[in-house]
């Protein structure tokens, strides 16, 4: 069930030139997503859930012996996402409609979950990291790349001037990392950047909710 006045990205660079996304962010983000991916040594059987999957630029990354599933809300995405995983051939994938927000799985399905590109997008950030730890199992890791606020005060004033206009465009610059990373429950492993000037930081965190579980699973997750 969607959350009250959820809407299909809510980004109109997203939604209404759905047409023109693959073109554009494809070239974009796709080496970074895939390299990433495949960095984390998925293990056979695994199962991975991708947050604000899309078009399904990431798909292709993923290895063929886990299973994968992503959502989105929007269904002009998804079915270029489907349109994608049936071309491709990709028979470990399904993509249906979800909302970030409100995930509609039970707690601990998933050894990972990913959300590239869609923290800053969604009205409520921290509430989609609850979510993705909901669903991640005890020791299971949660993976973002995104575009957080500086802590170079320089840096941040000037993004701090240009949301208004981003927000207008349906994402914001106002939201640093530390603002979605609850310690208490998520210890993160890397976090870095694929070059000084990169705009984008990527997250790998293992979910550490249920302490006791972990040992139980530690020999699974390497």
């Amino acid at each position: 069930m969607a959350t009250a006045g959820a809407q299909p990205h809510e980004s109109a660079v997203y939604y209404e030139f759905s047409q023109f996304y693959d073109a554009f962010f494809g070239r974009v983000f796709y080496p970074r997503i895939a390299k990433v991916v495949r960095s984390l040594g998925i293990a056979p059987g695994a199962r991975v859930l991708e947050i604000g999957v899309g078009t399904g630029l990431s798909l292709e990354a993923y290895p063929a012996h886990c299973q994968v599933t992503g959502i989105d809300l929007a269904p002009d995405m998804l079915e270029r996402a489907q349109e994608r995983i049936d071309r491709n051939g990709l028979h470990n994938v399904t993509v249906e409609q979800g909302d970030a927000l409100d995930l509609r799985f039970p707690d601990d399905t998933f050894d990972y979950v990913t959300a590239f590109h869609v923290v800053s997008v969604v009205p409520d950030a921290r509430r989609l990291m609850a979510e993705a730890q909901r669903v991640c199992r005890p020791g299971g890791r949660i993976v973002v790349i995104n575009h957080f606020r500086s802590e170079n005060r320089r840096v941040a004033r000037l993004q701090h001037s240009i949301d208004p206009m981003t927000r207008r465009l349906g994402w914001t610059t106002s939201l640093y990392l530390r603002d979605i990373v609850d310690p208490m429950s998520l210890h993160v492993e890397r976090q870095w950047k694929t070059s000084r000037r990169s705009l984008f930081t990527i997250m790998i965190a293992r979910n550490t909710k249920g302490v006791e579980a972990i040992s139980d699973v530690e020999s699974s997750t390497g």
